[in-house]
């Protein structure tokens, strides 16, 4: 489809930009028209419904189309050193002198070029520079009356000057000219059309968005208004745009938001029979507040996800099922973590769990409090990944009768109070936003917690198990966890070995998972001892859940009696494994070579990274690349 548009003001312009344009093979993105000036706006108008991205015109056209208020892009057709030069040798030509005196009439867009230019080459031209159509006969005149030789212009200059004694040349672009127009005029349409492409990503998300959503400029008028707005606004969709937000609703903290660039989060406000949560947010270019983002959640459907969520945690039923001996192993590294985990469940102490996921954070704090003297207490536990921050703390803390909207009567307890004499266990603490920290070191050094709108201490006894897998010092030194909470947190420290630390282990857990799968499909697997001996080269990088999600689709996925080794490695090539293998240059045939494979794989065939990897020299692994005669890929 044709989204370049040239308009020609002469006809010689015409013909040769429409040889450039075949040239160059353009055909399918340009459309030609020749126009005389006064046309060429009104066609520019036209073009701008046909949705045309850009418009290549040159001199007085390329000027006059932007001052019309059109907005399309406008690409000049330039005059450059060559077409001056050519155009003063016609004009010693046509006036018969060495030297002639040039006049040349010139909109503002080009005239400076054509001043630089006649200064360097040393040319005798007389630059007037036009700001509207309707000067063109006054200077016309004054070329006329000062008694210039050459009068170079546009079209409808030099039909000015017919009547006068006076030789005329037409302004001439050459190819070069022409072609970098086009060419420019490529670029930009390309542009416009990955901003259309953004512009409608843009407003899909904000049409199919559940929250209001309003964008407003510094002058306070909506510029976006999306339909979920209009309903908890219960104003139309199509009225609103260009409205003042202040003629829809009262938000006094806009101003502050504006001038200042603050941003304004979970402001609690009616509107009519709704009560919405709204947050407002500065949009912010090169430091400066250019308007503000305003999003609006209607509270009862925060309610019923806060009923929804709270419901998932009732239906846990508050109880620990695993002890420490579903915690399978016979490493020395697990067997010296599991020693040390029921030492810390004789004691009553706060403890930090640190591990990687899926190395079994949560199976250990359970077989800790099953240890305990309150095993028989509740086991809370709670994920502060899964709930926003203004539910994690109503749900940790409870709140009172009418502390917000919708809050059921009589209050409701908190988990704190429902572990009461039993463990709470705070999984993902790091995920835990700064002002729940505070309240949370503040039960942690009091033992006691105050109800939301309440004014009451409620005293409890809690043993709190806090689990990571993120590094809390890194997160300190980035300002995002308080360091008096974990230095709250760290009485007592569990760190779990990865799988890969412990693979003395990955036979054992390979033949639980199989034995409990083999069950639960009604089937009679067995792994190939070469089997064994891949699994324990790779190094898990998802720990032991991701073995046993492994396991279940080999189970799930085989259709022979045993799995052998052609079953596993079809399986993490299926699954594209995105951990390495770690093997040392002894290890032998016939694994080695699907083993290297694989780590080239992982390493994007990177010779450096796969030899580190592997654990052997670049040279070795050159050596063995020729021995099994494997193929480097090209990467890009």
């Amino acid at each position: 489809m044709q989204k370049i548009a040239l308009i020609a003001s002469d006809k010689r312009l015409f013909h040769d930009s429409k040889a450039i344009v075949q040239e160059l093979g353009m055909q399918d993105q340009v459309i030609m028209y020749y126009a005389r000036l006064k046309k060429a706006v009104q066609l520019a108008r036209q073009l701008k419904d046909e949705e045309i991205d850009v418009i290549i015109a040159r001199g007085a056209a390329a000027q006059l189309i932007p001052d019309a208020g059109i907005r399309i892009p406008v690409i000049n057709i330039v005059v450059t050193g060559q077409d001056l030069a050519f155009m003063f040798q016609e004009a010693k030509a046509i006036s018969g002198l060495n030297n002639p005196k040039v006049a040349f009439i010139a909109f503002s867009n080009i005239a400076p070029d054509l001043e630089a230019l006649s200064e360097i080459f040393g040319f005798n031209v007389t630059v007037f520079r036009v700001k509207r159509q309707e000067d063109i006969p006054f200077i016309v005149n004054k070329v006329v009356n000062d008694n210039f030789d050459v009068l170079i212009s546009g079209k409808s200059t030099v039909r000015s000057a017919q009547p006068y004694n006076i030789k005329c040349l037409l302004l001439h672009s050459g190819d070069m000219s022409i072609k970098t127009a086009l060419l420019e005029a490529e670029k930009v349409s390309l542009g416009r059309k990955i901003e259309k492409e953004n512009a409608q990503k843009f407003k899909v998300l904000v049409e199919h968005a559940l929250e209001g959503i309003i964008s407003i400029g510094c002058d306070k008028i909506i510029r976006v208004f999306n339909s979920a707005a209009g309903q908890l606004l219960r104003y139309p969709v199509q009225d609103a745009i260009g409205k003042e937000i202040g003629e829809l609703i009262d938000l006094p903290i806009i101003d502050s938001c504006l001038v200042d660039g603050k941003q304004a989060l979970s402001q609690v406000q009616q509107c009519g029979n709704n009560w919405l949560n709204i947050n407002i947010a500065p949009i912010i270019v090169d430091e400066r507040t250019i308007g503000a983002f305003i999003t609006l959640q209607d509270i009862s459907r925060i309610q019923e996800a806060e009923a929804k969520i709270r419901h998932e945690v009732l239906v846990r039923k508050f109880t620990a099922k695993y002890i420490f001996s579903d915690i399978l192993g016979s490493s020395s590294e697990i067997l010296e973590t599991k020693r040390i985990a029921l030492e810390f469940a004789k004691a009553n102490a706060t403890t930090l769990i640190i591990g990687q996921s899926g190395t079994g954070k949560e199976l250990f704090a359970q077989s800790i409090h099953n240890n305990s003297s309150r095993k028989n207490g509740p086991f809370v536990a709670v994920n502060c990944a899964a709930l926003p921050p203004n539910l994690l703390e109503s749900e940790l803390f409870g709140y009172v009768e009418g502390a917000f909207t919708g809050a059921i009567k009589k209050g409701k307890q908190g988990l704190f109070e429902m572990a009461h004499n039993g463990t709470l266990f705070l999984d993902e603490i790091s995920e835990m936003d700064l002002y729940g920290q505070i309240r949370l070191l503040r039960v942690l050094q009091e033992k006691q917690v105050m109800r939301l709108g309440g004014d009451k201490y409620i005293p409890v006894d809690v043993r709190v198990i806090a689990a990571t897998n993120k590094s809390l010092t890194e997160l300190i030194n980035s300002g995002k966890f308080r360091q008096d909470l974990y230095y709250r947190l760290q009485v007592l420290v569990l760190k779990l070995p990865p799988l890969a630390h412990r693979k003395g282990d990955i036979k054992l857990l390979a033949d639980h998972f199989l034995r409990y799968y083999n069950l639960c499909y009604q089937k009679q697997l067995t792994l190939a001892e070469e089997s064994y001996r891949c699994l324990m080269e790779y190094s898990w990088p998802g720990n032991v859940r991701e073995l046993m999600h492994f396991i279940e689709r080999l189970v799930v996925l085989a259709n022979h009696a045993v799995i052998s080794l052609e079953n596993l490695k079809t399986q993490f090539m299926n699954d594209e494994m995105t951990g390495d293998f770690s093997v040392q240059s002894s290890i032998s045939e016939p694994n080695e070579a699907y083993v290297i494979n694989a780590a080239l794989e992982a390493s994007n065939y990177n010779i450096k990274l796969t030899a580190n990897s592997l654990g052997i020299a670049r040279s070795t692994l050159y050596r063995k690349l020729k021995s099994y005669n494997i193929q480097m890929k090209k990467t890009y």
